[in-house]
């Protein structure tokens, strides 16, 4: 899939208020200061799409980013934000699971992971938050750039042994990205590519 034009729509804190149009949605989330924003900005190849920061809990709202003019990028706060108060993580929480239950539009979560650190509890409770509910979604591990091919392989080894040891059947599909040097690029977009092409092709949205 060639980017040809990526722009921003709207922000809100309110699921029912996003985007009528029928046209696929894909969110991208993972835990505060994942690399999120800096992702989205390789994917779409701008720089500034997505507002990048070293500070955690800088994406506060659901925003959506409307791609070819075929399809919806979403851009959602992430989860285990260690500098807001626990009533604005309340609020966060709460419209990030309407969002997740109640949009008919979502083909497809992304959950981003550092695959420099250990299995986290919180990316795996979010994960069989997702299970559970019956959202498909893809593993996206982040910052590759960042350690060694044999630690890429050892620590991803290391996370199919804890969803396996937490009752998955498998692995999810996954992908190693770098967004300093453009790893999982083509990857990504042509899943996405391929999962639109059976969503307007069956008709379901």
């Amino acid at each position: 899939m060639k980017i040809n034009t990526a722009e921003f729509i709207i922000s809100n804190s309110d699921a029912s208020k996003c985007p009528k149009e029928p046209l696929p949605e894909y969110a991208f989330i993972g835990r505060s200061n994942v690399g999120k924003s800096s992702l989205i900005n390789m994917l779409t190849n701008h720089k500034n799409l997505a507002k990048t920061s070293g500070r955690p809990g800088k994406t506060q709202l659901i925003n959506h980013f409307k791609i070819n003019s075929n399809w919806f990028l979403v851009d959602l706060p992430g989860y285990g934000y260690a500098r807001v108060s626990k009533k604005t993580k309340d609020v966060f929480q709460q419209f990030i699971t309407d969002y997740f239950e109640k949009r008919e539009q979502l083909v497809c979560a992304f959950v981003l992971i550092d695959i420099r650190l250990e299995a986290q509890k919180i990316d795996l409770d979010f994960i069989n938050y997702l299970g559970e509910i019956e959202v498909p979604f893809c593993l996206i591990f982040t910052k590759a750039d960042k350690i060694s091919r044999g630690k890429i392989d050892a620590h991803v080894a290391a996370y199919r042994k804890a969803l396996l040891a937490n009752n998955w059947e498998e692995m999810p599909q996954h992908f190693v990205t770098s967004s300093l040097e453009s790893t999982g690029r083509d990857e990504l977009l042509a899943f996405i590519d391929d999962v639109n092409a059976q969503v307007f092709k069956s008709g379901e949205l």
